[in-house]
């Protein structure tokens, strides 16, 4: 009889404060659920969701309990010992307890943001945290205020709880003591491991509808954090694999989509390493400038159909070649910089514009031209640091880089940094500086940024509260206008070639597994040297800048690209394609046929229509699903290998 009294009471202090995570747990899930349930409905799913929660939550308090659990019948065997070993299980669990209800507190807030639970962008955001405090203060201000208030409230419920359920009136025997060690063991193990598969679960285990929010919603925001965290550790590799192909294989096909001869390529070590000749030389290289414009997706954009708060892009889209068809890699600045500064493809992994292999020797248009005699810069409204940039920048060809600190009192200076318009202003100061010199600059917005701050008095406000999105953009547009208005007055003009394009889009999600509308951006070329305008409708992607501008401003050489040049009429006439990284979903679409990779699920076909994807039956093993395999995978052996350089 105490033997089995023992047992029940060792579980009762181990069990008892886990079930009060497992019902705050699963209470948020409720109030997601209700929350989201348009979308949920309009699924078909509902049940997996709170089975498959429960499971998750298992998974992560197993995980979080594991070693505590399976020391707590031994440390029970004496009173004394275990009034210690109570105090610290207290306390762990509490810190437990508080993460747990920080993560979902602050889910639904990054939902709103990014259309997900908190993943590894979380994480990322931490570091920057004057930028990431100023944007919370202004946009989340009342989140902030009751989170806290309810996490410590909550905490304190919690802690004074356990206190009480963590108690013994007397030392359990060794018997007790002995079985239960190995029955804890097991259990919480499987309690992580959750399956009896040679896997245990993951994200994809929940990956039952083609909703990815309807799909999260069935996990809880520690677990999403802790996995992704997890993941990163497997990043320097070039992130987690879709699937297995030859390298000579892959190689072939990147090579065949390329749309460049055979006896192109030059270095048998670098396999996309070819000689591009340009299809419009010139006596003098033109000076090329990229405009990268913050979060402006093709719903802000008249001229592509969106909203008309861009009446001045649309107007110089008349001017020079316009891309009316052309997609982002990814959903982050730092991917957009990837693709149009390097011509590097997406991968599950960060940018490498943060990863450590490609700080040095990586190829960028910087250091191309840089070798060629033109002046290469950065220049930005912000801190130069975030995001790695400057590292990245400075360690790949760029000579000099204009940030925050460089501008003056006078300029204005908001969360994310100066204003379009003190950006702009400084990069014309820059550019009529040079004379004869050949150079090329990138200079990247930030009005069209959370919190969404801009000087008073520029624009008539397209909504009537005036930090909106909306507005922001209409601002951007407007600063873009003055910078041309000047541009096209200045000494440089004539022999300068500008790129303006959007880095992605301003909140990329949607119910599809990949919201491919929401990956939808404008690009337009122009300057001087643009005698005649155009549109190219051709389905394109941001890597296919580089090539492309290269022809354009009339340099040849050699280079790793993958691109396409859009200048030859071949290339314009072949199916376009896209290629678009979505946290670690990877989309790749040729027309209106999409293949989709997840990790750990097969390939899955669907036809992009009426804006969403709709799923294909039959395999996922055709043409289309190989050639998105081989684009990542090349991807991510080019970085681990350095065979981008």
């Amino acid at each position: 009889m105490n033997f089995r009294n023992d047992l029940l009471r060792t579980l009762l202090v181990i069990l008892a404060p886990l079930g009060l995570m497992l019902l705050f747990l699963s209470l948020s899930r409720l109030g997601l659920f209700i929350w989201q349930f348009e979308r949920v409905q309009d699924t078909g799913h509902y049940g997996f969701i709170f089975w498959q929660g429960v499971r998750f939550d298992l998974v992560l308090i197993s995980m979080a309990m594991f070693l505590p659990a399976i020391l707590t019948p031994l440390f029970a065997t004496r009173l004394g010992l275990f009034s210690y070993w109570r105090r610290f299980l207290v306390f762990y669990m509490t810190a437990w307890f508080v993460f747990i209800v920080f993560m979902e507190m602050a889910t639904p807030s990054f939902i709103n943001e990014y259309d997900s639970r908190p993943n590894y962008l979380f994480v990322e955001y931490l570091k920057h945290y004057k930028e990431v405090g100023g944007t919370l203060l202004a946009e989340y201000p009342l989140q902030l205020l009751l989170a806290g208030i309810v996490v410590p409230l909550l905490a304190l419920v919690f802690y004074r709880v356990s206190r009480r359920l963590l108690v013994l009136d007397r030392p359990i025997g060794w018997p007790a003591a002995l079985l239960l060690v190995p029955l804890l063991f097991t259990a919480f193990l499987m309690g992580a491991r959750s399956t009896f598969d040679h896997r245990p679960v993951n994200p994809s285990t929940v990956a039952l509808t083609t909703d990815h929010l309807v799909n999260d919603l069935a996990l809880n925001s520690a677990y999403t954090v802790l996995y992704a965290i997890y993941l990163s550790a497997r990043d320097e590799a070039g992130g987690v694999p879709y699937g297995k192909m030859p390298f000579e294989q892959v190689v072939r096909i990147i090579r065949d989509e390329m749309g460049v001869p055979d006896s192109a390529f030059t270095d048998p070590q670098l396999p996309t390493h070819h000689l591009q000749q340009s299809s419009m030389p010139r006596k003098r290289p033109c000076n090329l400038v990229i405009v990268l414009e913050e979060s402006l997706g093709a719903e802000f954009v008249g001229k592509l159909g969106g909203l008309p708060l861009t009446p001045n892009l649309d107007a110089l889209a008349d001017e020079g070649i316009w891309f009316d068809n052309l997609y982002a890699t990814g959903t982050r600045s730092v991917r957009g910089i990837e693709a149009v500064v390097s011509g590097f493809l997406p991968t599950p992994a960060p940018s490498v514009v943060k990863l450590n292999k490609s700080q040095r020797d990586f190829f960028t248009l910087a250091s191309f031209l840089k070798q060629r005699g033109y002046d290469t810069g950065f220049i930005y409204g912000g801190e130069g640091h975030f995001d790695n940039m400057r590292s990245f920048f400075m360690g790949n060809g760029f000579n000099y880089t204009i940030d925050q600190n460089d501008y003056p009192d006078s300029a204005f200076h908001a969360t994310w940094g100066v204003s379009d318009e003190d950006l702009f202003a400084a990069a014309d100061r820059k550019f009529s500086s040079y004379g004869e010199q050949p150079f090329f600059a990138l200079v990247f917005t930030s009005s069209n940024h959370s919190p969404f701050e801009f000087p008073d008095g520029r624009i008539e406000l397209y909504d009537q509260e005036k930090h909106t999105v909306n507005n922001a953009v209409k601002y951007a547009d407007y600063a873009l206008g003055r910078f041309f208005e000047r541009a096209k007055r200045s000494s440089y003009w004539e022999n300068t070639l500008f790129l303006v394009i959007a880095d992605h889009n301003s909140r990329v999600y949607g119910s599809s597994l990949v919201p491919v509308d929401r990956f939808h951006i404008p690009a337009l070329i122009l300057g001087g040297p643009i005698r005649r305008p155009e549109v190219v409708d051709t389905l394109a992607s941001q890597i296919d800048m580089g090539p492309t501008l290269l022809s354009l401003i009339g340099i040849s050489g050699e280079h790793p690209m993958v691109g396409r040049d859009l200048t030859l009429p071949q290339n314009r006439k072949r199916k376009g394609r896209a290629i678009m990284q979505f946290a670690k979903i990877l989309a790749y679409m040729e027309g209106d046929e999409v293949a989709v990779l997840r990790p750990d699920l097969p390939p899955a076909m669907f036809r992009f229509t009426d804006h969403k994807l709709v799923e294909q039956p039959g395999s996922g093993d055709g043409e289309l699903a190989k050639k998105a395999l081989a684009y990542s995978l090349f991807a991510q052996k080019a970085y681990a290998d350095r065979l981008y350089r």
